[in-house]
């Protein structure tokens, strides 16, 4: 739930709006005010790289979007945005430059802000890109679809690498508490990119065991980023309960994220965006 500054926000720019409206008279542009500045943090599923256009005057290596979630809550519920989401960056970026001119992300939160949105750990010891590149190595052999042929090569070694991150996690939570005390903290989770059951080897080439294999790794990190948020007085924004359904294998304007073979690889499309904002705005506004 909101308190503070912005509930503060949100309930007068409501009361001002309805009030202005009674008589007639347009509503005058918000201004930026203490009460209603958002910072949003994280990797590329909260840039929503791929989703073009990208942000004027941000680092094109971020592949940050115009279009992002942040930017699409910041519209609806009237808040002050700083965006320094960029793709590709790990937990370690919030507190180290990930490009000669980007500087850590945390720099952006300055005490002010009334709401801090982090969406991190895909990128953490390289997790995303291991397990796919590695599960997708087997497509070959997914033909037949027998049995779990990443599963039996690599066993849990992608859930080691999220258990051996979530003291990483916690560490940024806290230094987000540390920079703006009176921030509401909201982590935002990842949404599904495989099916729970079933296959669809066209788009995304495992086995109906490795889809679930890889599905279950999704799960595991999504938990261990709630078991953090809850140990740090943070709020899990879960975007993944919502995804199921939308996820790779689905049709265009259905599915959330994008399969391998398109504009915006194992990664949110516009839909997914758009989807990502309601919720994220809808948890921000109770």
């Amino acid at each position: 739930m909101v308190h503070g500054r912005l509930r503060s926000f949100l309930g007068s720019a409501a009361v001002i709006t309805a009030a202005v409206a009674s008589v007639g008279v347009p509503a005058p542009a918000q201004t930026a005010t203490e009460n209603n500045r958002y910072v949003a943090l994280g990797d590329s599923y909260s840039a929503d790289s791929g989703v073009f256009p990208l942000t004027p005057g941000v680092n094109p290596a971020c592949l940050q979007s115009a279009r992002n979630y942040p930017k699409q809550v910041a519209a609806q519920l009237g808040l002050d945005l700083t965006d320094v989401t960029c793709g590709g960056a790990n937990v370690g970026h919030m507190t180290k430059a990930q490009y000669k001119n980007t500087p850590p992300q945390l720099d952006a939160l300055d005490g002010t802000e009334a709401v801090v949105t982090i969406g991190i750990g895909g990128n953490d010891n390289n997790l995303f890109a291991s397990a796919i590149l590695m599960c997708g190595a087997f497509a070959p052999v997914a033909v037949l679809d027998k049995g779990a042929p990443c599963q039996q090569a690599y066993g849990d070694r992608f859930d080691q690498l999220v258990d051996a991150d979530a003291a990483n996690i916690g560490a940024a939570l806290q230094a987000i508490h540390d920079r703006s005390p009176d921030a509401e903290v909201y982590v935002v989770n990842y949404p599904t990119i495989t099916p729970a059951s079933g296959r669809c080897f066209g788009k995304l080439p495992l086995t109906t065991g490795d889809t679930a294999y890889l599905h279950a790794l999704q799960v595991h990190l999504n938990d261990m980023l709630a078991a953090q948020a809850a140990a740090h007085d943070a709020t899990v924004i879960d975007v993944f309960s919502q995804s199921i359904g939308h996820d790779a294998c689905k049709a265009r304007g259905v599915r959330w994220v994008e399969p391998p073979l398109s504009g915006q690889p194992v990664h949110p499309g516009l839909v997914g965006a758009t989807a990502q904002a309601q919720i994220v705005a809808a948890a921000l506004s109770h």
